[in-house]
């Protein structure tokens, strides 16, 4: 819920430069305007900054929730209470806050002044501390946990893998002596990626197969869950990985066909540019896997015979499933909050937001 909350207010706080920034583009290309045009004393480095003014905060409007998704199936699979969930609550603070003090590590080499990148380098590993404590929590979590390895799970522990890869290697980019030789190479491609996908696609995989049962009364197929997981990690991984020791090499990302580049092109590294395209098609292949089986389970799967059926704590779970209109009855009460998993002294391993004490 607090994910949602910050997400939310991250948005409305950061879209207007770029309605703004927008507006002025418009003006500029039919009403003669010179907001961004040089010639008549514009600046095209303000449209920079209005768009990743944007651009960042952007990013943590889709990794907070996705954030959010992977506590709920860690805890459940784990039956764990979440590691500190207060401080999860504080750096998820910290790390909005931050979000709008980075915006310019995109633009190290756009001709700011090296004053200001300086500035924005140490913003920028700043809000690297918040997202590590999130992280160092979740793993936390997961220790001494008695955890079960289903496929919801499965993805919520490659997010936290994958999403750790592209943090560290977001430490290189951050810095702006560093950025001026990365820059605009593969290794900025696979950093984006390592760290995009997790929150925007493999947290989302998760949430499905979790909340699956609740919205359509049925069950996924596991076996092919899992198959769709393995696809996909190891398509992933496949792909991008390569293109960091490709793109610290000096590979260009916007170069696709050498031929007309031979000067630029490292013979050696083909065999990296095969493995990575080879990649592409299985991993693209694996998720006919994964639509295959939402489709089909959400019809003919086994059928979902408890309100329940992961023993989690959530309100939404005690609603049906699929849930009727209105969700509840009547209004529930809650009673404790949502990660009271293995509490001593009590026989059950969970206990639900609004069960009396």
């Amino acid at each position: 819920c607090w994910m949602i909350v910050l997400a939310s207010i991250l948005f409305m706080a950061s879209a207007g430069p770029l309605i703004a920034g927008a507006a002025m583009l418009l003006f500029d290309q039919t009403i003669g305007t010179g907001f961004f045009d040089p010639a008549r004393g514009g600046d095209p480095i303000l449209w920079q900054h209005l768009f990743w003014f944007f651009g960042h905060p952007e990013v943590y409007v889709v990794f907070l929730p996705a954030m959010g998704i992977v506590a709920e199936v860690i805890t459940t699979f784990s039956r764990k209470k979440l590691f500190a969930y207060k401080v999860v609550l504080f750096t998820t603070f910290a790390t909005g806050i931050l979000s709008f003090f980075v915006w310019a590590h995109h633009q190290f080499i756009a001709g700011i002044d090296p004053r200001l990148a300086n500035i924005f380098t140490v913003t920028t590993l700043l809000i690297s501390i918040p997202i590590a404590e999130m992280l160092f929590v979740y793993i936390a979590t997961l220790y001494g946990g008695a955890i079960e390895l289903t496929t919801a799970m499965l993805f919520a522990l490659g997010f936290l893998a994958t999403f750790l890869i592209g943090g560290v290697t977001g430490v290189f980019l951050g810095a702006s002596g560093a950025d001026i030789y990365f820059h605009d190479t593969y290794f900025v491609l696979a950093h984006f990626h390592y760290t995009f996908v997790p929150i925007a696609v493999i947290a989302v995989f998760a949430g499905l197969y979790y909340w699956f049962p609740k919205m359509f009364g049925r069950f996924m197929n596991e076996t092919l869950g899992k198959i769709h997981f393995w696809g996909t990690m190891i398509g992933f991984n496949g792909i991008f990985m390569p293109l960091f020791f490709t793109g610290a090499a000096g590979d260009h990302r916007r170069i696709f066909d050498y031929s007309n580049f031979p000067e630029l092109a490292v013979s050696s590294l083909q065999n990296l540019r095969t493995l990575a395209t080879i990649c592409v098609v299985i991993t693209i292949l694996f998720q006919f896997v994964f639509f295959w089986n939402f489709f089909y389970s959400m019809f003919k799967g086994k059928v979902c015979t408890e309100k329940n059926p992961w023993k989690a704590n959530t309100l939404e779970w005690f609603a049906a499933s699929p849930p009727p209109h209105g969700n509840f009855p009547v209004m529930p009460e809650v009673y404790r909050g949502p990660y009271e998993f293995s509490t001593p002294g009590r026989e059950l391993d969970y206990w639900p937001q609004n069960e009396k004490a």
